[in-house]
């Protein structure tokens, strides 16, 4: 099979999964792909709704359905497990519930009945052990497209992926997903917005159950939106409805359940260590689990990983309103995103960084401003778009040369498509990756022609491979050295 992108972060079953709830029974992935609970329902935008998403940021059609994937020609994907949380609903809103339901389901593209669960179930795990289940319901099932017959296949080694590789066929092809959890909540934390109520107990149980299922999530997302009990979250809502949910914990460190989480999950005594991803995580637990990986598991070279991020263009944690980068007010600053620091880290570590395809993230308001079109063309909408994504992959190139790093194997692809996202324009679904790949393979080209002799040699390498390298090669090595 030739090869298309692989994306580390991005969640085919948060649409159909949600939408299941109003059929019955519920949580049922349905083969039919005319069904808008399968996980194959091709739901690309629209003319009204791309506008809708122009005006209002609200992305209602789907990104990585499987079928979307199957056209895009993605052959391995990292898909994301989440446990929708329940303080986006809790609080009311102007003194009606019914207020931040519709924001929510607006923003989610879930059901009104996906919403109803939300407020009245009282366990992520379960909800967690739910959404497994409803990609193993269609697990190497077929479904035909434009003529050729697509499965997906569950992995749980890199030795698999290559085995579904070399079993594709031009008129028979297998999709790779590879298990992961975004948020420490799904273990059972976090339920209550106001207090602290996870038993010790019950999390690690529940993190060695999922150690122990069939397909071992490769890593977590250790924190999200909400106080987990585990560790701080960074501020990642800007909803002025909604915000304040988000307060308790924010910015906090990790916590006294949050050690013993990571040590369980981090422990390779049986060969079934879960990867930590430190997206979401506050710039303290940040810190903090630096440190750990430097004295406690510093003989053990546990890689860093960020699945969906962004450059925020500033030096450091310690350092966190000075920038040295001439690209820095292409940026945003938040401190959800990440520092100079924290890319040396990752580059060093031999981790991965997954750029997230979000407009709220990548870009600073100036750079989003500048990057806009008055006029539809489609070719000045890829140029213009496909800056924001160079911007990121220039800065962390010159950082690492200049540390004497090869400076183009640490940045990949981790589109977050399907989460609560605001896609970049133009790049609606994964079919669009495609449309914009020459693009930035233009970009990489009008580069080097100026900078290439100021790079180290064995930084200057062909336009074409540095963005190959960002849309395969890079994750591909992550998950052949770190998926067993």
């Amino acid at each position: 099979m030739s090869d298309s992108y692989i994306d580390l972060h991005c969640h085919p079953s948060l649409k159909p999964y949600g939408k299941s709830f109003k059929y019955k029974p519920p949580k049922q992935n349905r083969l039919n792909s005319g069904r808008k609970n399968s996980i194959w329902h091709y739901s690309p935008p629209n003319f009204l709704e791309r506008q809708v998403n122009r005006l209002l940021t609200l992305t209602k059609f789907t990104q990585t359905d499987l079928t979307t994937l199957a056209k895009a020609n993605c052959n391995i994907v990292v898909v994301s497990l989440y446990p929708f949380e329940k303080h986006f609903l809790k609080d009311k809103i102007l003194g009606f519930k019914f207020i931040s339901d519709a924001l929510v389901n607006l923003a989610a593209g879930v059901s009104q009945k996906r919403i109803d669960n939300l407020r009245n179930h009282n366990s992520y795990f379960k909800d967690l052990v739910d959404e497994y289940d409803y990609y193993l319901q269609l697990n190497n099932m077929a479904q035909i497209i434009g003529g050729v017959t697509f499965t997906y296949r569950l992995v749980n080694s890199y030795t698999d992926i290559e085995n579904n590789r070399n079993s594709s066929t031009p008129s028979r092809k297998i999709i790779s997903l590879v298990n992961t959890i975004e948020g420490g909540h799904a273990f059972e934390t976090g339920l209550h917005r106001k207090k602290n109520t996870a038993d010790e107990t019950t999390v690690l149980e529940n993190i060695d159950t999922v150690k122990n299922w069939e397909h071992k999530p490769l890593f977590i997302t250790l924190a999200h939106h909400f106080y987990n009990e585990i560790c701080g979250h960074a501020r990642s809502i800007s909803i002025g409805l909604i915000k304040k949910q988000q307060n308790r914990g924010l910015n906090s460190d990790i916590s006294d359940l949050g050690f013993k989480v990571i040590d369980k999950l981090l422990d390779n005594s049986q060969g079934k260590r879960i990867l930590i991803d430190v997206k979401h995580m506050s710039r303290a637990s940040r810190k903090t689990y630096y440190q750990l990986l430097e004295t406690i598991y510093a003989d053990e070279n546990i890689p860093i990983i960020v699945s969906h991020g962004a450059i925020n263009g500033k030096l450091s944690i310690e350092e966190q309103d000075t920038s040295d980068s001439k690209l820095s007010k292409q940026f945003n600053g938040a401190d959800i995103n990440f520092y100079d620091s924290e890319i040396l880290r990752i580059a060093k570590s031999k981790g991965i960084f997954g750029l997230q395809l979000d407009e709220r993230r990548i870009g600073s308001k100036r750079a989003i401003r500048n990057s806009r079109i008055y006029w539809p063309s489609k070719k000045r909408r890829y140029s213009n778009k496909s800056q924001l994504i160079w911007n990121q992959i220039q800065h962390v190139a010159e950082l690492l040369d200049k540390n004497g790093l090869f400076c183009w194997e640490t940045v990949a692809i981790g589109s977050d498509f399907d989460g609560i996202v605001n896609p970049i324009k133009g790049l609606w679904t994964a079919e669009n990756i495609a449309d914009i790949k020459p693009f930035l393979v233009e970009k990489a080209e009008n580069y080097l022609k100026g900078n290439s002799l100021n790079l180290q040699a064995q930084n200057q390498i062909s336009a074409l491979e540095i963005i190959d390298r960002l849309l395969f090669t890079n994750a591909n090595i992550f998950l052949k050295r770190n998926f067993k």
